[in-house]
């Protein structure tokens, strides 16, 4: 291996002892600390487990969580309900609703209802919106995290060439998005891209983001490139009956080629919860006229 490891978890661990500072310094000065509610629709295990880990998270930066886990066959106007009084509760600076939600609920219609000065997520249109012109508000986590992995690693992104593969709302758009805030220039490409793989090549920085595990091949890249795994997928171990996660980025090769690349496990998601925890202090901040001393 020759490209550099980006420990993502190591990165999580600093923002996320940044925030708890931040947030002792905000219970003194108004008396509570910022509250957290994450709603959780039914039993998938996957998303337990990150419903989990984001209440911990919550705690142990010294801010209240408030979990909600409502049952599989919750009806879609109940959940809107809640969403409406968890946006009027003033103990909650962020709302989150664990995604995905059962066939009888409308998810878009769910993150609409969310206020959006709430929405740490980063999901609802305004924020989507604010974040295409350059306006103040919310980012979605994972790309918010990316970006501070890859401002760790390169500094200034001026100029620099970034291909984006994927092109969700939760991750690739607004990838792109912040990579041009920082005046990279910037390609968002996708599955039906033509000769995927020379546009790849191309690139000083690769995001990967497509939900297709092991897509992007070391050959693909250019040599030196820094390159951002967000893929989290579950395939067949090599004992039978086992599984193991891999990204979007067939790792052995690609770190033959690389410059720089994060893990899967323990790159990009790490930095996830801490961003989320960093867009809740945000929130209640904002909140409460509690100026912030730096970007966190």
């Amino acid at each position: 291996m020759t490209a550099r490891l980006i420990d993502g978890k190591a990165a999580a661990a600093t923002l996320r002892a940044r925030v708890a500072g931040v947030v002792h310094r905000f219970l003194t000065a108004t008396g509570r600390a910022p509250g957290l509610a994450v709603v959780l629709v039914g039993a998938d295990s996957a998303s337990s487990v990150y419903v989990r880990a984001k209440g911990k998270a919550t705690i142990e930066a010294g801010m209240q969580s408030f979990e909600h886990k409502l049952p599989a066959d919750t009806s879609e106007a109940d959940l809107l309900a809640l969403v409406d009084q968890l946006n009027a509760d003033p103990t909650v600076d962020g709302i989150l609703v664990q995604l995905p939600l059962p066939s009888q609920i409308d998810a878009n219609k769910v993150i609409t209802r969310i206020d959006p000065d709430k929405d740490v997520d980063g999901f609802h249109p305004t924020n989507a919106g604010r974040l295409a012109i350059g306006l103040p508000g919310f980012v979605a986590c994972t790309p918010l995290g990316c970006l501070k992995l890859l401002r760790a690693e390169l500094g200034d992104l001026s100029g620099k060439s970034a291909v984006v593969i994927g092109r969700s709302n939760i991750v690739g758009k607004p990838m792109a998005l912040l990579l041009l805030g920082d005046s990279a220039t910037v390609t968002v490409a996708h599955s039906r891209t033509k000769d995927l793989a020379s546009v790849v090549r191309q690139a000083d920085i690769v995001v990967a983001a497509v939900g297709r595990p092991e897509m992007v091949k070391g050959d693909w890249l250019k040599p030196g490139a820094i390159v951002i795994d967000v893929g989290i997928n579950r395939v067949d171990g090599p004992e039978p009956g086992k599984t193991r996660l891999v990204g979007d980025v067939e790792f052995a090769s690609a770190a033959q080629v690389a410059g720089a690349i994060t893990p899967v496990p323990g790159g990009v998601g790490p930095m996830t919860i801490a961003c989320l925890i960093r867009n809740t202090l945000v929130s209640a901040a904002r909140r409460e006229g509690f100026v912030l001393e730096n970007d966190l």
